[in-house]
Formats: C-alpha cells, structure tokens, sequence
C-alpha cells in the first residue's frame, strides 16, 4: 500500500468520523476512545490509523464501517485494498420486469449487504422478519396492546 493511498483513506475517514460526532480534534475530548469502545477495537488502531501510520486489519474495518454506518465494500474500496471490479454490485434487473419474476433479498443476504455482525445475526433476521409479510397468511390488521393499555 502506497503512503498516498494510506492519506486519502485516512482524510476520508477522519472526515467521516467528524461527521458521526466523535470528537477527534481535542486530545481530551474523548473521540478516539468513544469511537474505539463503540467498535470493540482498541484506541491504538484508531490513532494508527489517523496518524497514518497503519491501515487497519479487515476485522477493524468492518467494525468501524458499522459503527461509521457505512458499507464495507466502501470502506475495502476506499482503502484500496480492493477495487469496485473486485466487489461488483448486483445487477439491476432488467426493465420491464414483472413483481412475480423479481427476486427479493433474502434476510441472510441482507443481513450480509448491510454488514450485521456475526454475533447479531440471528436476532437481525429474527426482529427483520417481524415486519416482512408471510406470502401464506392471510392479511388481517389486528391491534397489538401497549404497555400502557
């Protein structure tokens, strides 16, 4: 990896970084700690990083790709560790194409596309399906009671 490659991920990032609302400009603000425990990574990748002195590991850049709320490709694109030809997005489906031939994400794949953790999956697609309609039940609207009722 190039120094000029490691300078624009770490620009972007510290741009990103800023915009979710860590503080990372005043040493006692706190940012690159809160930023760290937020990701479950340690406060030394995060200043590596913005120091530009190492790229973080794939496992870190996962992390702070959820907790930057951006994708990973974009991340392992913008690191250039890999191009968008290495991390093709899919395919529109052609024009003209009908609902009934038009494949839905499943919630494995979704849970893949948005980066959910290993360790969350399960109650992701759990709490997703919830609110997915079951194709082979009828509709029917039915109150659900608060706790306040």
């Amino acid at each position: 990896m190039s120094t000029g490659e490691l300078d624009r991920f770490a620009a972007w990032i510290e741009e990103l970084i800023r915009r979710r609302g860590f503080d990372i400009d005043n040493p006692r603000g706190g940012g690159k700690s809160r930023l760290a425990d937020e990701a479950g990574v340690h406060r030394a990748a995060i200043t590596r990083l913005l120091q530009r002195q190492s790229m973080p590991d794939l496992e870190t850049t996962r992390r702070l790709a959820h907790v930057l709320q951006v994708p990973v490709r974009d991340m392992l694109i913008r690191s250039g560790r890999l191009t968008e030809d290495d991390l093709p997005l899919p395919s529109a489906p052609p024009a003209g194409r009908g609902d009934a031939q038009e494949r839905r994400l499943t919630l494995e794949e979704a849970a893949d596309g948005l980066g959910v953790a290993a360790e969350q999956r399960e109650m992701f697609i759990r709490i997703a399906g919830q609110f997915l309609p079951d194709a082979s039940a009828p509709v029917r609207e039915e109150r659900t009671p608060l706790a306040s009722d």
